[in-house]
């Protein structure tokens, strides 16, 4: 019996002393990082996993949870009433918010551009803003492709009176396109395209927005406003160790497909999920002799520009309100 209790005993205590070392970085206690997706899992979001599972945020000395999302508003939501450290979501969304009084800040933006673009059937394609003239184009409320139509028009001197904005439940927008009821729908390069392109038997014309001047602020990370400084140092620490986590998903691709697959079981094929990947480095922008995520004033400035074309914002508020750089630091 004895030999039972001691078994017992030691068996707990090298228990004990593993969590320590798991739970312990060069002394400290790690801690703990709550990070909600503003939506479902998908390819833009191999990267975050990439680093979990290389280890990089362990090594930062932080215990990451990420979960997914219903949407931006309900993950900025959350943000504020304190559930969680970091949202994901679309930077264009973060600026309506914080326009609007949201105390949060956008401290990384790794998407400029929101990489979406307007697919069209081979035999009835777009593939230049002139083309949209006299077609069709599915739209959803809140849809970025056709949310700043408007400004997309007016930048490549079009006549949007031209074009058929077809207004349908943001589910249907998709089936309806490839049953060819619409001519044109917009997709993100980085999460719908490659499913798309997987499923379909024929090849769609593309049209690169952002290429034809429709930047709309993507891929972003935000928190509390309070906690730029009160939570600054972990912060750092994540976005630290998330740029490696770009960094490695950019140079091996695979590995970051690996990665999100062992949670995302029910997900699309690999090679689906790669493409997502792929798509979304090419996506995530570096201004020259900045870190990955940097934020540059006019990003704000012309977000607002663009809210202000589809609503009445009143006064915007100044520049320093919507963002900080100051966690992208070395």
């Amino acid at each position: 019996m004895l030999r039972v209790h001691a078994f017992v005993r030691g068996a707990a205590i090298a228990a004990t002393a593993a969590f320590t070392t798991l739970m312990t970085v060069h002394g400290a206690m790690a801690e703990d990082v709550n990070v909600r997706f503003s939506w479902k899992l998908k390819g833009e979001y191999g990267f975050f996993y990439l680093a979990q599972k290389e280890g990089l945020y362990e090594k930062a000395g932080l215990n990451v949870r990420f979960g997914e999302g219903a949407g931006a508003q309900a993950a900025l939501g959350a943000l504020i009433q304190g559930q969680e450290d970091i949202a994901v979501v679309p930077g264009i969304f973060a600026v309506t918010a914080i326009q609007k009084g949201m105390p949060v800040k956008i401290v990384a933006l790794y998407q400029p551009a929101a990489p979406v673009v307007l697919i069209s059937h081979a035999d009835n394609p777009v593939k230049v803003p002139a083309d949209m003239e006299g077609k069709s184009i599915a739209s959803a409320v809140g849809e970025t492709s056709t949310a700043y139509l408007g400004v997309f028009c007016a930048e490549n001197k079009i006549d949007c009176g031209k074009i058929n904005k077809i207004q349908m439940d943001a589910q249907t927008r998709i089936p309806q396109f490839l049953q060819k009821k619409v001519d044109v729908v917009g997709v993100y390069r980085t999460s719908d395209l490659p499913v798309l392109k997987e499923k379909a038997t024929e090849e769609f014309a593309t049209l690169d927005l952002p290429e034809y001047g429709l930047k709309v602020p993507g891929l972003a990370l935000v928190v509390s406003a309070e906690a730029v400084e009160k939570n600054a140092a972990k912060l750092r620490e994540f976005l630290a160790a998330t740029r490696q986590g770009i960094e490695h998903s950019k140079k091996d691709p695979q590995a970051a497909t690996a990665a999100l697959k062992a949670v995302w079981q029910a997900g699309p094929s690999d090679s689906v999920i790669q493409e997502q990947i792929e798509a979304t480095s090419v996506s995530i922008e570096q201004p020259e002799g900045k870190p990955v995520g940097w934020i540059e004033e006019t990003a704000i400035t012309d977000a607002l520009k663009l809210i202000a074309s589809v609503e009445d914002i009143g006064e915007a508020k100044p520049t320093e309100t919507f963002y900080s750089n100051e966690l992208l630091s070395q």
